[in-house]
């Protein structure tokens, strides 16, 4: 949780023309102040499943982002609508991508294309279509935590987040650009000083919630805007944020955390 840009890519063509896409994004990056910047890799059949990965290779979740899911409906199941929903993931038969690291406290993004099959096999669903055609790339990029001032402050988020920007804007000049959710509403509005206030929000939020999450569960509890030398000052700041839901969650964590 927490401030994230979220990108997907579409693509109808050649592996050829596919790959000399990705390599155009990739120049791209060669040109900003990524951290960063891994090599374009192309992985194909078992080279594109997550299990073949340990925790600790670099190609781990760039693999695990390119992984595609198919909806199967449940006629059965009890929810608001009466419908329930079961999603498969399955791996991609192709992929062509890279990863670059925007800067410190920021997660790593991924760019690239990739090729699904048209069917699954499900043992509990048996063949099932995908309804994917061409080349598709989904993925997002949590940049919030490089806000923290032990990463370089706000100067350093905004470096990480306008980056992946400018990455977007040239995908989007390449033709590939399918979708964006900003959190940060920068892709929309382009006010820097706009952006600079969202995650300052966004921090003062996230400290509040997880101070009451702190509060139920003890002082071992981890996160990453716990981090922030100036953590105290967030938390209090963000309390008027809080919506009453927060309470209820705090009170089911603890009430779970006893069993």
């Amino acid at each position: 949780m927490g401030l994230t840009l979220h990108y997907k890519f579409k693509f109808h063509g050649s592996r050829s023309k596919a790959g000399k896409l990705v390599h155009a994004l990739y120049q791209k990056a060669q040109d900003l102040p990524f951290k960063e910047l891994g090599k374009v890799v192309e992985l194909t059949g078992p080279e594109c499943e997550m299990d073949r990965y340990e925790q600790d290779d670099p190609l781990r979740w760039l693999v695990i982002q390119s992984m595609a899911s198919v909806e199967i409906k449940d006629t059965h199941a009890s929810s608001n609508n009466g419908l329930g929903s079961t999603w498969i993931s399955f791996p991609a038969q192709r992929i062509i991508a890279f990863t670059a690291w925007p800067g410190k406290g920021c997660e790593e993004a991924n760019f690239g294309l990739c090729q699904y099959p048209a069917t699954i096999f499900s043992p509990s669903h048996g063949q099932l279509r995908t309804k994917i055609r061409g080349w598709r790339w989904s993925s997002f990029c949590k940049t919030q935590y490089a806000s923290d001032p032990d990463c370089g402050g706000l100067q350093n988020f905004l470096s990480c987040h306008l980056s992946l920007i400018a990455m977007l804007d040239h995908a989007q000049y390449l033709g590939l650009l399918d979708q964006v959710h900003d959190e940060g509403k920068f892709w929309e509005g382009r006010n820097v000083e706009d952006l600079a206030g969202r995650v300052g929000e966004w921090n003062e939020f996230m400290a509040a919630v997880g101070g009451k999450i702190k509060d139920v569960l003890g002082e071992g509890v981890e996160m990453p805007i716990s981090q922030y030398p100036n953590f105290e000052q967030l938390e209090l700041a963000g309390q008027n944020q809080l919506p009453p839901q927060v309470e209820t969650l705090a009170k089911l964590i603890k009430q779970v955390s006893k069993t």
